[in-house]
């Protein structure tokens, strides 16, 4: 589809160049100065970023890692929890933790199980349809459970007042809530001022928020929970980079306030987002197995009308005109692309499943006890009983690694990572210099159907396995 047909988006016309030089890949320069200097402000001593004519960027060993070792903690630059898993997972909008209490989180879920609100969810906006591009992930509350047990139980384990044994082992974070809404809550005080500070201080809908721009703000959420939820972590794309754009401008205040100045601090500001590849989604996104290939235009077409529409909606509610050029749909496009190719899963295992385990593992007089008081709230949960937490996220340095079917290193977490971090480990012995590489796809596949899936990421394999395997 590419430029088949002109953008519904006046803006792109409007500021063409712009757009051009925030999405046009960074000079090989400024992209090596970013990551040296990210590297070094993260400590991350043990890697570094490399830039080759053959393969683009690439993470390389700074010195020796034997099998199993840590190679990476790298956090998130933007992530968003998937809408219909926060109805079984309640986490830090910040940093993904899991917070409140065992009992909250087992009361909290069960409770929206017993009024029907799981994956097949009614009324809260909090659901997916199966609408175009949908990335959306499936979550665990999806069979109907006869095992129900009395609201004012649920209730009581979500305030507090009533505990379970032996949950003192696994304690949690204390809830705190934005200081706004009631929408997002947190693990602390300094993971709510974060995200006030990075994002959320834009998307808010709570009290303090301006009648008409909190209407807009939630209409646009609606649509991103009835369409596809991506759209949520584009917006927090671009509230990060409005304010930053905002921080720089008052520690450029001395400087003239003209357009050539405002979009310089722009670029400066975007920069962080500037590094991830990007394509546009709708042309980037796998063509679904149900849509003849005679009908792929028309499918793209839908998409960059899902996104016009989310992007129209957004505008509404936190336009800022000296950062016009953001606002437009090929930018909005591209946002949504770099979170198709480059994104790694953001997984939380559920501290229920530690929980459930511990119980078992209880010598025997202790266990019949607990399972007593337990087994009611497992058989309520049914098989799916600890769902992790699930979202999309953009991780700046594992964004870097290359993909080979025979990988040396993993994103793997283990039982200390507890947050949305993204942990890679060394799958095998690693030399210093070696290029690091993880799989982007289930490498126990056969060679065709790796190729094939490989080919929804824009490159055709040649690691060593698929030089091997390789039909001649």
């Amino acid at each position: 589809m590419g430029g088949s047909s002109a953008s519904p988006c006046d803006l792109d016309r409007e500021f063409a160049p712009q757009i051009a030089q925030l999405i046009a890949t960074p000079p090989l320069q400024a992209a090596q100065e970013y990551y040296d200097e990210l590297i070094q402000s993260k400590k991350h001593d043990g890697i570094r970023v490399n830039f080759s004519s053959k393969h683009g960027k690439g993470v390389c060993a700074n010195k020796d890692f034997a099998e199993g070792d840590l190679i990476l903690k790298d956090q998130i630059l933007v992530g968003s929890q998937h809408s219909l898993n926060k109805i079984d997972c309640a986490v830090c909008s910040y940093c993904f933790r899991f917070i409140g209490s065992i009992e909250f989180q087992i009361g909290r879920r069960l409770y929206w199980q017993s009024i029907g609100l799981s994956s097949d969810c009614t009324d809260r906006g909090h659901c997916h349809e199966s609408d175009v591009g949908s990335s959306a992930s499936s979550s665990g509350a999806t069979k109907e459970n006869s095992n129900t047990l009395p609201e004012e139980v649920l209730v009581s384990l979500i305030t507090g007042d009533k505990s379970l044994p032996f949950t003192d082992h696994f304690s949690l974070p204390q809830v705190v809530p934005c200081c706004g809404c009631e929408e997002e809550r947190y693990c602390s005080q300094s993971c709510a001022d974060s995200d006030w500070e990075t994002y959320h201080s834009l998307l808010c809908t709570g009290s303090k928020t301006e009648s008409s721009r909190k209407s807009a703000l939630q209409k646009f959420v609606e649509h991103a929970n009835g369409s596809n939820d991506i759209f949520l972590v584009a917006a927090k794309v671009i509230t990060f980079t409005l304010l930053r754009y905002k921080k720089l401008k008052i520690q450029s205040e001395f400087q003239k306030n003209t357009d050539e100045s405002n979009f310089s601090l722009l670029m400066e500001a975007w920069k962080p987002i500037s590094m991830g590849f990007k394509k546009r989604w709708w042309d980037s996104v796998a063509l679904p197995e149900d849509v003849d290939s005679c009908d792929e235009d028309s499918f793209r077409q839908q998409i960059r009308d899902l996104a016009f529409t989310s992007l129209q909606l957004l505008k509404d509610a936190i336009f800022d005109p000296e950062c016009a050029p953001l606002f437009s749909l090929e930018v909005y496009g591209h946002i949504i692309g770099m979170f198709e190719l480059n994104n790694l899963g953001l997984v939380v295992a559920s501290p229920i499943q530690d929980y459930f385990i511990h119980i078992d593992d209880l010598p025997d007089d202790k266990k019949e006890e607990a399972k007593k008081v337990t087994r009611p709230f497992l058989d309520a949960l049914g098989e799916d009983y600890a769902v992790p937490c699930e979202g999309t996220a953009f991780f700046p340095l594992q964004s870097c690694m290359n993909h080979s079917c025979c990988p040396n290193a993993k994103a793997f977490k283990r039982d200390e990572d507890i947050d949305g971090h993204a942990v890679i480990l060394a799958l095998k012995p690693i030399r210093k210099d070696d290029e690091i590489t993880i799989s982007y796809i289930d490498e126990d596949v056969p060679y065709e159907e790796r190729q094939a899936q490989l080919a929804d990421y824009g490159f055709i394999c040649a690691c060593p396995r698929c030089q091997e395997e390789k039909p001649y």
